[in-house]
């Protein structure tokens, strides 16, 4: 195992285009680290250039105590899973996964006896002699894993490994997947843009965003304490809430009503200073009747998530998500009010956070709970 620490990483294509822009990134040994963005925001030329695939324009990578910005690929100790696997179709599974040794020259018996023990370790016991075009979706991914382990890499990175599959196999991949990586504890990047896998798997996330990292944290402090509206936006399966408005006398006027400034933020914002309020959909309560404190609307969408619902509220033209749990019901053009639980509005000034306590919270219960909207 080893760290990685990343410093001025920066890479300049041919016509000017920056897809990496003067990045800083650590990751502890032992650690799983995603990397999350949209398309284009630079996370597989990371990826790559620690690899050794892409070669930095500026900066320094460093694995463990070794510099190896300059290194080959073959040189840096690192075992990549591709998007496509890249597994050869004429080789068997137990060639394919002993590729790697055949490289370094390792002989025959010591090859095909590492190969079987990732077999039996990835649990591709009795598919040894079959080819990749024989092997379901999951089977190829976990044949790429176990060409990536038999070399005993002090980096794994995986590129988007859960994307060619559908979503019952990326359910059971990213079990397997996190499990596997707990067991053998080797430092571990991976690519994504799906925030659900990364939420699942990881135990840091970095958001990148044009060729910067946006934000890094845990996937719960991610997920509750979005450092910037970027953030705020991406993160999340149902849309965060993000709504102007004004400080005025101690309160935000935001959407029709009046909400608290929070005392984390007293002092730190002035009246008639533009804002953007951000509470999350499952951080709001759902009811028939008023309440002040809570947007009032007409209920214009009503869509079924399985367990629970998502309702939009349209609050004098701006679009108000709450999630509501199973057995409530609503129909569209009902009248209803969305309120926010105690310390979940977050505050945003100039696109980043002020404050909000991002913590646990629901001491104090809603006046909206006796109606059954609770989320």
């Amino acid at each position: 195992m080893a760290s990685i620490t990343i410093r001025e990483l920066t890479k300049v294509y041919p016509g000017g285009v920056r897809a990496l822009d003067a990045l800083d990134l650590d990751v502890a040994m032992g650690e799983f680290f995603a990397l999350l963005g949209p398309s284009g925001c630079g996370k597989t030329t990371l990826l790559r250039t620690v690899a050794g695939l892409e070669t930095a324009t500026a900066g320094t990578i460093a694995l463990g105590d070794r510099d190896v910005t300059r290194l080959q690929p073959g040189r840096r100790d690192v075992g990549m899973v591709f998007q496509d696997y890249a597994l050869f179709p004429h080789m068997t599974v137990l060639d394919n996964i002993a590729y790697p040794l055949r490289i370094k020259k390792e002989s025959r018996s010591v090859r095909h006896a590492r190969a079987a023990e990732a077999v039996q370790e990835l649990g591709l016991k009795g598919l040894e002699q079959r080819r990749p075009g024989e092997l379901s979706g999951g089977q190829q991914q976990r044949v790429a894993l176990a060409r990536a382990v038999v070399a005993n890499p002090r980096i794994f990175l995986l590129d988007e490994p859960l994307s060619n599959l559908d979503a019952r196999l990326r359910l059971e991949a990213r079990t397997f997947l996190k499990e596997f990586q707990h067991r053998v504890g080797v430092t571990t990047v991976f690519v994504t843009h799906d925030q659900a896998e990364a939420l699942a798997l990881a135990d840091r996330i970095a958001v990148m965003e044009a060729g910067r990292i946006r934000q890094i944290g845990t996937p719960t402090e991610v997920f509750r304490r979005p450092a910037n509206l970027f953030v705020a936006s991406f993160i999340g399966s149902t849309p965060m809430n993000l709504l102007a408005g004004t400080v005025q006398s101690g309160t935000v006027v935001v959407a029709g009503t009046s909400l608290p400034v929070p005392d984390e933020a007293r002092g730190r914002v002035q009246d008639g200073q533009e804002v953007v309020c951000g509470v999350r959909p499952e951080y709001m309560d759902f009811g028939t009747e008023p309440v002040d404190g809570a947007f009032a609307g007409r209920v214009s969408v009503v869509e079924n998530l399985g367990g629970s619902s998502l309702v939009t509220l349209d609050v004098d033209g701006e679009s108000v998500r709450v999630v509501v749990g199973e057995g409530f019901e609503v129909d569209s053009g009902a009248e209803g009010w969305a309120l926010p639980r105690p310390g979940r509005v977050l505050l945003y000034r100039d696109g980043e956070l002020v404050t909000g306590s991002g913590g646990e919270t629901g001491r104090t219960a809603s006046p909206l709970a006796k109606n059954g909207g609770r989320g």
